[in-house]
């Protein structure tokens, strides 16, 4: 399937959106690497291939519904019991306080490059405050769409977890990762 001219809609029957975070500090031989998945959000795409800055992109994402797939490194594996306190720490007021924020957004504000490559920037909003993120993409010819954005914690407000007196952290950059295995048009055809 390759990439043409239409209004798309997304979200997990289609695509996977993936926070990564990483380690810092002397304990991080403690800790894990998280991959945590967003089990709850939807987006659209408009698509005009021959003029990518007529495209736009706008995605949601309920912070309550933020899943622990995956923890690497560390001395032990991750748990079951870890993963609920890690879901229980995200919701708490300090990291993403999901009761009085309860979603993240993304609207585009230019899209340039092609199906193959491409930058969308935007507008990312997280616990309320607003600021601009880049996300970077690429599409390989049977319309698998793969993409990436580096944020900064701080910048939205959220402390970095801690642990250990502060000698383990969570990096404050993380790595949003999306992957669109298929385009599902928005108006129900296809």
């Amino acid at each position: 399937m390759t990439l043409t001219d239409g209004t798309y809609r997304l979200g997990p029957s289609t695509a996977r959106l993936l926070i990564k975070t990483g380690r810092a500090g002397l304990g991080r031989r403690v800790g894990h690497d998280l991959t945590i998945e967003a089990t709850r959000w939807s987006g659209e795409a408009v698509v005009v291939v021959g003029a990518p800055d007529r495209s736009s992109v706008s995605v949601t994402v309920e912070t309550g519904s933020l899943e622990v797939r995956e923890g690497t490194g560390g001395l032990k594996a991750l748990t079951d019991a870890d993963r609920a306190e890690i879901k229980r720490t995200l919701e708490d007021k300090d990291l993403l306080h999901t009761a009085e924020h309860p979603t993240i957004t993304f609207r585009s504000t230019r899209v340039t490059g092609s199906p193959q490559s491409f930058e969308v920037t935007g507008d990312l909003t997280i616990k309320g405050r607003t600021h601009p993120a880049t996300v970077h993409g690429k599409g390989n010819g049977d319309g698998l769409l793969r993409g990436w954005a580096t944020v900064s914690q701080s910048t939205w407000g959220i402390k970095p977890y801690t642990a250990f007196l502060g000698a383990l952290r969570l990096a404050d950059e993380v790595r949003m990762v999306f992957e669109v295995a298929r385009l599902e048009p928005a108006d129900g055809s296809g």
